[in-house]
């Protein structure tokens, strides 16, 4: 069966909060990499890598811009030395850990860089300094220094390591970065929604890339993020998915056009969300933007439900080839005391019996 993280933000209580998510069961946690909405992922991990013995850690996800790719080899690489042999690094374009700082997502060429790089990095190779050029502007070449001899490449001496290589993880949504991943990732998360056919077509995708690049289409491996809530009351687990769930669709829209096979009627709930999205509320339940997804759509994208209708269609995706799923659950502006039973729904009725 497929192993299934649940995602949180870093935070002070890291470490006894994913003692508690490791007794429910949980394979792992995702944390959140988003510096002006959550604190530091690298620490959030490292507290609880040692507050915990079997549950795995990543982040969910990184990005290619507020760190240079040998900053987050070694982070990553210093929290698998804490943690042992339970650590993936879950990387993705970017969103509101830029957006808050005035930018947009990398640029896919200059994703696919970054991704080459970190992976050599995380190896143990030599990067050549000309293949570092991520559009720093704040300090001069080495070569500035007149030294009578310098490296002409970057190494992180210390790394793989005697644990191994970490896995590298894309989140990806469009073709393109998809494609990518295909070439330079250990697996690629989706974030197509709970949705069997785009999951589907993701996956043909990937393949396809790999075949193109003479790689074997069989040697990587899938997962996907999933909205989740579990309720016996359908309208209000359709009430407490709307903030996860309208980040994680407008993703299928990111750039005004949806990506991916999509009904006519969903297609336009997507391109109201891209037109209305407010950063500023960004996952809330009560944003403008949650109010946006039709019943339809919340139950075509997400998983919400009795835990026997979750567990189906968990078990659905799974058939599809899904080795991993990151659940997402309640956010901020949802019914607190609802989400709290949805999450003991979930680790009692849905991970205990997949």
């Amino acid at each position: 069966m497929p192993k299934i993280f649940t995602q949180i933000v870093a935070r002070p209580d890291s470490s006894r909060t994913a003692r508690r998510i490791e007794e429910q069961g949980f394979d792992g946690i995702s944390f959140v990499d988003s510096q002006n909405l959550s604190g530091d992922v690298y620490v959030a991990m490292a507290t609880a890598a040692v507050a915990t013995e079997t549950l795995e850690l990543s982040t969910g996800v990184t990005n290619p811009v507020t760190r240079h790719p040998a900053v987050t080899a070694s982070a990553i690489g210093s929290v698998q030395r804490v943690a042992g042999d339970r650590v993936q690094l879950g990387i993705g374009r970017g969103d509101s850990a830029l957006a808050h700082i005035g930018r947009s997502p990398a640029r896919v060429i200059d994703f696919e860089r970054y991704l080459i790089a970190v992976q050599k990095y995380l190896k143990g190779e030599e990067v050549l300094f000309e293949d570092l050029k991520f559009g720093e502007t704040v300090s001069r070449g080495v070569d500035e220094l007149g030294l009578a001899a310098s490296a002409i490449a970057s190494q992180i001496n210390w790394l793989p390591g005697r644990l191994g290589k970490v896995d590298v993880e894309v989140a990806a949504t469009g073709p393109k970065v998809i494609s990518a991943a295909a070439r330079h990732s250990d697996r690629i998360m989706f974030a197509l929604g709970a949705d069997h056919e785009r999951i589907k077509w993701g996956i043909e995708i990937a393949r396809k890339a790999r075949k193109d690049e003479g790689l074997d289409p069989d040697e990587i491996d899938y997962g996907a993020y999933v909205n989740i809530i579990c309720h016996s009351n359908l309208e209000k687990a359709r009430e407490l998915v709307r903030g996860g769930l309208s980040t994680f669709a407008r993703f299928s829209v990111m750039h005004g056009e949806v990506v991916g096979p999509i009904s006519s009627e969903d297609e336009k709930v997507m391109n109201e969300l891209h037109e209305r999205y407010d950063m500023r509320s960004h996952t809330r339940a009560d944003s403008d933007q949650a109010s946006l997804l039709s019943n339809d759509f919340v139950d075509n994208y997400s998983i919400v439900g009795a835990p026997d209708r979750c567990i189906e269609r968990i078990q659905k995706l799974s058939d599809l080839g899904l080795d991993k799923f990151i659940f997402v659950g309640a956010t901020l502006g949802s019914d607190q005391n609802a989400a709290a039973e949805s999450d003991a729904l979930i680790a009692k009725e849905v991970v205990a019996n997949l």
